[in-house]
């Protein structure tokens, strides 16, 4: 057993919705969480700049004595998980194996659906993760970036349950709606005759109930929040790293962003007081990954997992 914490980190505040799953999963267990809110959102960006980021705030995350990593952001998943399972020492585990896998189990007619950024779906990655796991499993992809912008602003303009809030999005947005933009985003998906549709962004549960009413009954919606925390309660089970029974755990939240928002706004998508947020500078964390690690930037034999 072991008081070490759980690393997570994402582009911002989505992945807090992975985090508060592996806390239901994991009560005892102390956590920290780190949001790059600084250069947020990781989508329209460059998949070599996002894996400089993997590393830097990997060793930040090293540096706090973590015993397992997160990369609770689709995006820096499918950029960077391979390269951080090799510069790392503790277990790296991303968001888009664990979803691929849940929608497999889930499909029934073998035709699953993913929405996410532009560079979750520009790097093909659900997709050959999927192929891995049921190579007879079609995949078809849709970028909806709009939809973090659709988060992004809800969070912000309202006020109570953040499910609550954006379950209703007429209250939300200004036109064009919810449903003429999910229209373009999902009509192709539903044309496809797609049966599970997985949300490749972990900004988009907090749409679950919106994107499940724009694809029509008989589509099941997949968030890959759930299987993440089986995967970390396995992989600490298996090390003999589970936190004692009865452990009541510290859970940090940390920011390279304005720490005062990100407390604001991320106490909504947990669900409860963050407390004190702590402020990382982007010096700090571009002074951190060693020579060794940088270098494995320009290895050829540690390419993004979309390649």
């Amino acid at each position: 057993m072991t008081k070490q914490p759980i690393g997570i980190f994402d582009s911002g505040l989505g992945g807090i919705t992975v985090a508060r799953e592996i806390a239901r999963a994991l009560p005892e267990e102390p956590l920290i969480y780190f949001g790059d809110t600084a250069r947020c959102p990781y989508g329209p960006r460059d998949l070599d700049e996002v894996r400089r980021f993997v590393l830097e705030i990997g060793s930040w995350l090293e540096s706090q004595d973590v015993k397992l990593i997160v990369i609770a952001c689709n995006t820096a998943t499918a950029a960077g998980l391979a390269l951080a399972q090799q510069a790392f020492e503790v277990p790296v585990i991303g968001v888009i194996e664990p979803g691929a896998r849940a929608a497999v189990m889930a499909t029934r007619n073998r035709r699953v659906g993913v929405i996410g950024t532009v560079g979750t779906i520009e790097s093909g990655a659900y997709a050959k993760a999927v192929r891995t796991l049921d190579a007879g499993v079609t995949v078809f992809s849709c970028a909806t970036p709009r939809y973090v912008d659709i988060v992004e602003e809800g969070l912000r303009r309202g006020s109570g349950p953040v499910e609550d809030l954006l379950a209703d999005t007429t209250e939300v947005f200004i036109r064009p709606s919810f449903y003429e933009i999910s229209r373009d985003y999902l009509d192709p998906l539903r044309r496809c005759d797609v049966d599970s549709l997985v949300l490749g962004c972990t900004h988009f549960p907090l749409l679950s109930t919106a994107i499940s009413q724009a694809m029509g009954t008989g589509v099941r919606i997949i968030s890959s929040a759930e299987e993440t925390a089986r995967e970390v309660a396995e992989t600490i089970a298996r090390r003999a790293q589970r936190a004692p029974e009865g452990y009541a755990p510290v859970r940090r939240f940390v920011t390279t962003g304005d720490a005062h928002e990100f407390e604001r706004l991320g106490s909504r998508v947990w669900q409860a007081p963050l407390g004190t947020v702590e402020s990382v500078e982007l010096a700090e964390l571009s002074s951190l990954p060693r020579p060794d690690l940088i270098a494995l930037l320009d290895s050829p034999g540690v390419e993004p997992t979309c390649a």
